[in-house]
């Protein structure tokens, strides 16, 4: 008996199944495709076999990056673009490089790049659930491999600085959102009634500039102005991810009843810890209360921020 397909991906926030785009893009064609992997969430890359997240696990092959994880599915008979015509296979191509080139650079920099966004959102994410002592190291690590790429992609003449690199990255964003948007239209997908490898990439790169709360939303306010990309992701995110912590679909009363369950659990814990704590005032000696200076939190600055570019 062949093993389980195994996905070692990045956890999701903010109402997403994964803030990760390249996880995005795998964890929504396993469910456009039906293929049946066995999904661990995992908040340090060290722990895979790699180095690299998201990596999918299959006997003893470890398969990176969406394209390649995206053919191997294909191969094990896991294919959610078996409808396309030859036509449509080959503008799904087109499409995809459309938006590697174009959307990519605009969310690295979005979300690693721009000092607001990196400090306030970005870096308080990362750090707060990789482990200690790599919180302190690996979100630095991943801004600067992020401007790395931006650099590498897109800082060749006649763009040389920083400023007018940023500039161009977010017009051709804003230009390669227009187009997708057109190219939907009143559509739920695009390239007809089910779900593609396509709508699967356009979900992994839209999901998280639609949910995440940025501080700086530049981009994020051109999104919300194309009302059928926001549908597009709601429409994925209600069909194919609603479900509960275990993995069980749940419909929405269900999910009202689960999570009012938990509410009334964690209020009946809260009374019988006050109650316990009433009885032992009540019954420990009276002595007149001395004042304490309480600890200092050590906030991130933004000095110390910026130093991680």
């Amino acid at each position: 008996m062949a093993s389980p397909i195994q996905l070692m991906c990045w956890p999701g926030d903010w109402g997403l199944p994964s803030v990760h785009t390249d996880s995005l893009i795998i964890l929504a064609y396993a469910k456009f495709s039906r293929a049946p992997l066995k999904v661990h969430f995992i908040n340090n890359p060290w722990k895979t076999p790699t180095g690299d997240i998201p990596v999918l696990i299959s006997d003893n092959m470890n398969v990176v990056q969406p394209e390649n994880i995206l053919n191997f599915l294909r191969k094990q008979k896991y294919n959610a673009d078996y409808e396309l015509t030859a036509k449509e296979g080959a503008d799904t191509l087109a499409f995809i490089a459309l938006i590697e080139e174009k959307l990519r650079p605009a969310l690295l920099h979005t979300f690693w790049v721009d000092i607001e966004n990196y400090c306030n959102l970005t870096r308080p994410w990362f750090a707060s659930r990789i482990p200690f002592p790599l919180n302190f190291y690996l979100p630095g690590q991943m801004a600067r491999s992020a401007m790395n790429q931006i650099v590498l992609t897109k800082g060749e003449p006649p763009l040389y600085n920083l400023k007018e690199v940023e500039g161009q990255i977010y017009r051709d964003a804003k230009e390669c959102l227009n187009l997708l948007s057109y190219r939907l239209g009143t559509s739920n997908f695009f390239f007809g009634k089910i779900p593609t490898s396509f709508d699967a990439f356009a979900f992994g790169f839209l999901a998280p500039l639609y949910k995440a709360e940025l501080p700086n939303a530049h981009l994020q306010k051109h999104l919300h102005q194309l009302h059928n990309l926001c549908q597009f992701c709601d429409n994925i995110l209600s069909q194919y991810f609603t479900q509960s912590s275990t993995g069980e679909s749940l419909d929405g009363q269900d999910m009202m009843d689960a999570n009012l369950q938990k509410l009334t659990q964690l209020v009946n814990k809260e009374s019988n810890l006050i109650e316990k704590m009433d009885d032992n005032l009540r019954n420990s000696p009276q002595h007149k209360p001395q004042s304490a200076t309480p600890p200092k939190l050590m906030p991130m600055s933004n000095e110390a921020c910026s130093s991680q570019h």
